[in-house]
């Protein structure tokens, strides 16, 4: 894929990071903060233009639960957009009841990780478009692309290489793949570009930015590295940026936005 995603549609993706029913947003994946209730946030985001939306339940894996359903099936009355997800999805019959309950796509990264045949099974049984893989990353000098994958919510280090197991998901087909720097997560210091760069030369699936938007530019930092949805939440949460000034923003720099 061309490094750079210029040419492509570009589409702002809010997340809703869930516990408890609610919205939070953490730093590093933890210090997590109370960001409301997620129908309204849903609401709300698809009137202030979002393309799409990402709901992940942060504690499913760790706690070892499912996603939590009654949210999923109130958010898909709410959503005019479609919608992402993620957490507790560990194998065909919790990805077939999220989509059971509204969701548009399901979005699965530790149990995919530790057995990568769920991938093929998701795809074969609900069809690739629904499909996407998250991938958890940090700096790791040991590995070859400088990248190790995180699993079980960035809390466990695999010592797998973030480049390598991107190739390995983007060959079963996956169309979407949505790396998260656990460094950048809710700093506001910016996407991490070479993750994101070197997985969109690597692979054909879409790549989703995420973790680190903290101003305007990096958002056109993440589409110049290779990036065609950009996902962020604390900024779009606190109204630090809205997606209206966002969308103008990355227009006014030649973007073509969904």
């Amino acid at each position: 894929m061309d490094s750079s995603a210029t040419g492509n549609q570009i589409s702002i993706m809010p997340c809703l990071d869930m516990q408890n029913g609610r919205v939070v947003k953490g730093v590093h994946f933890v210090d997590i903060r109370d960001a409301g209730d997620p129908v309204q946030c849903a609401k709300a985001y698809c009137s202030a233009g979002a393309d799409e939306l990402a709901l992940l339940d942060i504690t499913a894996t760790v706690e070892n639960r499912p996603t939590m359903l009654e949210v999923v099936k109130n958010v898909a009355t709410a959503a005019t957009v479609p919608f992402t997800v993620g957490g507790g999805i560990r194998d065909v019959a919790s990805a077939a009841e999220v989509i059971g309950a509204g969701a548009d796509k399901v979005s699965t990264s530790s149990a995919a990780f530790r057995k990568p045949e769920i991938i093929k099974e998701m795809i074969a049984e609900l069809g690739a478009d629904k499909v996407t893989v998250a991938i958890d990353v940090d700096q790791n000098d040991s590995l070859p692309s400088g990248y190790e994958v995180y699993i079980d919510g960035g809390r466990t280090a695999t010592g797998a290489d973030a480049i390598e197991w991107a190739k390995k998901v983007d060959g079963y087909g996956v169309p979407v793949i949505l790396p998260t720097s656990k460094a950048g997560d809710g700093a506001k210091t910016g996407y991490d570009l070479p993750v994101i760069k070197a997985m969109a030369d690597a692979c054909s699936a879409t790549i989703v930015a995420s973790g680190g938007a903290g101003k305007l530019e990096h958002f056109y930092e993440a589409v110049e590295a290779g990036a065609s949805v950009l996902l962020a939440a604390s900024v779009f949460h606190f109204h630090t940026i809205d997606i209206p000034e966002l969308k103008d923003y990355l227009r006014s720099r030649g973007l073509n936005m969904k």
